[in-house]
């Protein structure tokens, strides 16, 4: 199974989102074959807890713009591993040392990566 166009095109929106809060190590794995739930997760890194918070803002803020709402969100007030469920795609934004310890892309590396660009949003 392969993730639908409209969840890639919502990954792309939040990559551009997170990006433009200088978000680190994007990536977007297609979990469609595995998980019935979802179709793509967005994993991204800040550095330090304000950051965390700010990129979570950003992609829900420009995701809402574009339609899709927020059906659950978690770790927001901690700002470590903020989680944002869109249906479609999760949002995992992680700080870049919690991100190491839980290792997400390890645990789904058998699912396929699907591309980001974000070279736009750098651009603005």
């Amino acid at each position: 199974m392969t993730a639908s166009t409209h969840a890639q095109e919502l990954a792309q929106i939040a990559a551009r989102a997170a990006d433009s809060k200088q978000a680190e190590n994007l990536v977007a794995l297609d979990v469609s074959g595995p998980l019935p739930l979802t179709d793509v997760f967005l994993l991204a890194s800040g550095r330090n807890e304000r950051n965390v918070v700010a990129i979570a803002e950003e992609i829900q803020d420009r995701l809402a713009e574009a339609g899709a709402k927020v059906i659950r969100r978690e770790g927001l007030a901690e700002g470590r591993w903020v989680l944002l469920d869109f249906g479609d795609i999760v949002v995992h934004v992680f700080h870049e040392e919690d991100r190491m310890y839980y290792s997400l892309e390890r645990l789904w590396k058998d699912c396929p990566v699907v591309p980001l660009v974000v070279e736009a949003a750098s651009e603005m």
